[in-house]
């Protein structure tokens, strides 16, 4: 491991319940020894299995953010078994301005995996959390919404099992998460993963991993913010951690593979016609896009390229050519 530039507040090893930051180094003009306080609480009590529960990565996704920070600050390590790791506002800088990207260096932290631990703040919390935190995890989960410009259902996503043992535990954490929806993705993870993403890294270091999308719009959603609480005091539970929890009767996860995303090609006012969860069928009428700037014109109208069911769609109607306007999937074992 490359020596990282970043101290923390909290003991890894220690017994107990410890909160404070991780210390990323920023020097600027009013703040020459500065530092970046990137939250984290550390809660163990003897052995178990060690579980990191990361959000925000992306600053303007918010559900993960409150359901994380409410178990740093409910649970005890009376409450629990083994060591839980919690990361609320892993890029605090674009969590704190309500931005995907950082506003101190312009990083999309979940493109920049595995890091730099010499580079900017953002690739030296990429590396951080690459090679500090996550070596530690047996499990990790990291948790994310569709943003400021997109809606998801409450939706987890999970890569294939590369090994008997990885699989089993993917299936565990999908049937307790028991979100709606789950996205399963048909190809890569694995120790030789190459994705810069939080997901990556969890698969580099041979991390059990999933992640989730959680709502979006620039808002906290509660149906799907319970969901994301239950759902991750249902891991818990199912990991030996929190014994005590009693977790209910399983609602069950419809499993789809993601096929395709509908692109604008137009600027205009989006109007779409079909919502999350609708049929969406090939070359059906899906949205218009309209131009109250021109007078006379006609608004375009948007076909659908794929058939399948809606599993994200544009939370913004202000639209400009290249942003995506829907995210289309099939069931899987369907053919495409």
């Amino acid at each position: 491991m490359s020596e990282t530039l970043i101290s923390s507040d909290v003991d890894f090893a220690a017994e107990g319940k410890h909160s404070g930051y991780l210390r990323v180094p920023h020097s600027v003009d009013n703040s020459a020894y500065g530092w970046l306080p990137v939250p984290i609480t550390v809660i163990r009590n003897g052995e178990g299995p060690t579980l990191v529960l990361s959000a925000g990565i992306h600053g303007d996704e918010y559900e993960g953010q409150v359901a994380v920070a409410e178990l740093a600050t409910e649970l005890l390590p009376e409450h629990i078994r083994g060591r839980l790791i919690l990361l609320p506002m892993v890029n605090l800088p674009a969590a704190k301005h309500g931005r995907r990207i950082s506003p101190v260096d312009s990083g999309n932290l979940n493109r920049l995996y595995p890091g730099n631990p010499v580079g900017s703040p953002s690739e030296m919390i990429a590396h951080y959390h690459e090679e500090v935190i996550l070596p530690l995890a047996d499990y990790a989960v990291d948790l994310h919404s569709g943003g400021s410009s997109l809606l998801y259902p409450a939706t987890l996503l999970r890569g294939p099992g590369h090994t008997l043992q990885e699989e089993a535990g993917l299936q565990i954490l999908t049937e307790a998460f028991d979100l709606p929806y789950a996205w399963v993705f048909t190809g890569g993870g694995g120790h030789n993963s190459t994705a810069r993403t939080a997901m990556g890294a969890a698969n580099r270091k041979g991390v059990i991993n999933v992640m989730a999308e959680l709502g979006g719009g620039n808002a906290v959603t509660p149906g799907v913010l319970s969901f994301t609480r239950r759902g991750l005091r249902r891991i818990l539970n199912v990991l030996g951690m929190l014994p005590h929890y009693v977790p209910d009767a399983s609602r069950g996860t419809r499993l789809l593979n993601a096929v395709g995303v509908i692109y604008s090609y137009y600027e205009g006012l989006f109007e779409p016609l079909k919502g999350i969860g609708d049929l969406v069928s090939e070359g059906e009428i899906v949205a218009q896009l309209h131009h109250p700037d021109t007078p006379g014109r006609a608004p375009e109208q948007v076909q659908s390229t794929f058939g399948g069911v809606v599993l994200a769609m544009r939370a913004m109607a202000q639209t400009n050519r290249g942003d995506a306007l829907y995210q289309i999937a099939q069931d899987v074992g369907r053919d495409a």
